[in-house]
């Protein structure tokens, strides 16, 4: 999908209309925050934050290496 982006003036910032079909694709809306990080292939937007993403598998990491504790603490 290729898009091309319009840069406006919004008061003393500057801002990017989105096309409504770029906004399905991205499942965001008016109001949402988009997240933008730098990689070998260039910038990428996404809704999902990186961070809260690292986060995520930290937890998996520490559930699979302390699973047995986990499961006797469960019951």
């Amino acid at each position: 999908m290729n898009v091309k982006l319009k840069l406006t003036s919004i008061g003393n910032s500057v801002g990017a209309v989105f096309p409504r079909e770029l906004l399905a694709r991205l499942k965001a809306d008016k109001g949402d925050t988009l997240f933008v990080t730098e990689g070998p292939n260039g910038i990428c937007l996404t809704p999902y934050d990186p961070e809260l993403e690292k986060q995520i598998e930290t937890g998996r990491e520490v559930m699979r290496e302390y699973r047995d504790a986990l499961r006797a603490l469960a019951k």
